[in-house]
């Protein structure tokens, strides 16, 4: 086994289809549909339950059950019902990011202090700005945390597209395990972990400029080493 195919030049080329460069983008592409469709469903569901405090144990259960389901069993299922496609592989990593997007958003809501959102009621804030103005801003960190957490779970798990003939990452370990050619495999699996790094490290600088500095901590921590230089 070596690094051979990992460090071959012609892997690399744009003009290669069957090169990192083409599977990259395809695995980026499953993985962005799928978190923007979990997104869009997850989100605005926890930022309600967290919010108005309805509905608290169907997402705590929706959380815990959605985490315990195999992704691959759900695909199967999914092939059975919609056919090959890209349809089933979307729907299996919808339902493995769900699970953290809502948990988090919903705990994020429920730990702003109530002191708070009284506040923001005697001043005459509405439901929504209550919501949207004063708990998502405070609750970002936890919410943008269940987003990394969700990232790095669909980018992991995308490999699955290969398994239904699509593309991505995953063509190059199941590919490289049917013809037995590791070096493929290896390679496969070092891109695949340098992509999940540096998507996290991509979310984490998103949150550092999302998120207030008065959230963090950040800007207490200026003004103290201000105060004491």
């Amino acid at each position: 086994m070596s690094l051979d195919y990992l460090l071959n030049p012609e892997n690399w080329s744009l003009a290669n289809s069957a090169g990192f460069p083409q599977r990259i983008l395809e695995h980026l592409a499953y993985t962005g549909l799928a978190l923007a469709l979990a997104f869009a469903i997850a989100f605005p569901l926890g930022l309600w339950i967290g919010h108005t405090g309805r509905g608290a144990f169907l997402a705590i259960n929706i959380g815990n059950a959605g985490r315990a389901l195999p992704t691959l069993g759900v695909l199967m299922l999914a092939l059975a019902l919609v056919g090959i496609g890209l349809l089933p592989v979307t729907i299996a990593l919808v339902v493995l990011a769900i699970p953290p997007i809502l948990a988090s958003t919903y705990a994020g809501i429920r730990a702003v202090p109530p002191t708070v959102v009284d506040a923001a009621r005697g001043i005459g804030m509405t439901e929504p700005q209550i919501a949207l103005r004063t708990e998502l801003p405070i609750a970002a960190p936890i919410v943008i945390g269940g987003v990394r957490n969700a990232a790095l779970q669909v980018i992991s798990t995308a490999t699955i597209a290969a398994y239904v003939g699509l593309g991505g990452l995953g063509r190059f370990l199941f590919d490289g395990l049917a013809l037995r050619d590791y070096s493929r495999v290896v390679a496969g699996a070092v891109v695949l972990a340098v992509l999940a790094v540096v998507i996290d490290l991509l979310l984490a600088g998103a949150q550092r400029i999302l998120v207030s500095p008065g959230v963090t901590g950040r800007q207490a921590r200026r003004v103290t080493v201000g105060s004491k230089s």
